[in-house]
């Protein structure tokens, strides 16, 4: 794989994710330019969230029938134009049909660019870990490039959002003409393994429980274990994030040196002290402690996609559909009965538990194995 194809994934995906990372940051200029009630915006996220991850297995079935290479760039056209409406909507429904528009973009958009992505990199997990921090990388700096857009301009400067959805449909153009060097759409050699990957599926159910949950509280969390105030749970943040960055890119370059399975099993050997370590050590210490459970909760991340298609080689999109998209999503559908434990008990036994699920993850991952290689297709 060429080094500009390298960046075209990766800013593809980037500019996709942007728009997953926008509706949060919209929320407020909603509250205080139309009104809404914590009920109304409670509702906006919850059609953006509900359509770009649920949705998602969908469009992998539909694509692994009929080639959709062109809905790599639609469906990121799709996204910003989402964004760019709720500016212009003048009432709620109309909201949330922008809002909707805008989640259906990135659901549609996820199995074909991880095919897309599989074809160009070769399935090479170094290549796939690129494509991926694309995606991290965009949805962390949403908040930082739209929020000073929107404070200037408001909620009317809403369609300048649809920049980079321009972008990352231009950059993407060029790699649809890409070919695989082996088997057809649909005619990639070997079987699926369905019993295996519903055993990824449900291990990167556990490590999207953990992550989502710790990224969830680990504000409120650092202000009482580091120090009262927004910058201690910013800086934590920061660290979550910056470490997630850095385990994607290490995770493949791991991989080539252990193989997928290995990396996958010592990574979440390493995350089940690194969380119980964020729950138990004080002081500064702990930012450490959270960029290192940051860094190996998302050492699999890319590995997780390429393993899903490796078990099912017939259904590729399908793989991508379900490990990029519902599986990820129970993560935020879990938070609330960790939420709901903090409230019974404390805050520190919520985060505390999060340790648990990697111990799960590296139990069910024992029972993984290296799947033959397929042709991407």
């Amino acid at each position: 794989m060429r080094t500009n194809e390298r960046w075209a994934l990766s800013a593809g995906h980037a500019c996709v994710d942007l728009y997953q990372g926008i509706v949060p940051v919209l929320v407020p200029f909603l509250v205080a330019e139309r009104h809404y009630g914590y009920l109304g915006v409670s509702g906006v996220v919850l059609a953006a969230s509900l359509l770009s991850s649920v949705v998602q297995p969908l469009f992998g079935v539909l694509t692994d029938r009929w080639a959709m290479r062109w809905l790599v760039p639609v469906s990121t056209l799709a996204a910003g134009s989402g964004v760019a409406l709720v500016g212009v909507a003048g009432s709620y429904p109309m909201t949330l049909a922008a809002v909707a528009l805008t989640g259906f973009g990135v659901a549609a958009y996820h199995p074909e660019a991880a095919r897309l992505a599989r074809v160009v990199t070769g399935g090479d997990p170094v290549g796939m870990s690129w494509f991926s921090l694309g995606g991290n990388v965009g949805f962390a700096l949403a908040p930082l490039l739209v929020t000073p857009v929107l404070a200037v301009g408001g909620l009317a400067a809403a369609p300048l959002l649809a920049v980079p959805a321009l972008v990352g449909a231009l950059v993407t153009v060029p790699l649809l003409g890409r070919r695989a060097g082996g088997a057809a759409r649909g005619e990639a050699r070997g079987r699926d393994d369905w019993p295996a990957f519903g055993t990824l599926s449900a291990v990167v159910v556990l490590r999207s429980i953990a992550y989502v949950g710790l990224g969830s509280f680990l504000g409120l969390f650092v202000q009482q274990r580091v120090q009262p105030g927004e910058t201690a749970g910013g800086v934590a943040l920061f660290a979550l994030f910056a470490g997630g960055a850095v385990g994607t890119v290490l995770g493949g370059r791991l991989a080539r040196r252990w193989g997928r399975v290995t990396t996958v099993r010592r990574a979440y050997a390493v995350a089940v002290p690194a969380l119980g370590g964020v729950a138990l050590v004080p002081g500064p210490a702990l930012y450490g402690v959270v960029a290192v459970a940051a860094v190996a909760l998302y050492v699999p991340f890319s590995l997780h996609i390429t393993l899903g298609q490796d078990y099912l080689p017939r259904r590729v999109g399908t793989a991508g559909g379900v490990t990029l998209g519902l599986a990820v999503s129970v993560g935020g559908v879990f938070t609330p009965a960790l939420g709901a434990l903090a409230d019974a008990t404390s805050l520190h036994a919520a985060v505390a538990t999060l340790a648990a699920f990697p111990a799960l993850a590296w139990l069910l991952a024992r029972r993984l194995r290296e799947p033959a290689l397929t042709s991407a297709s």
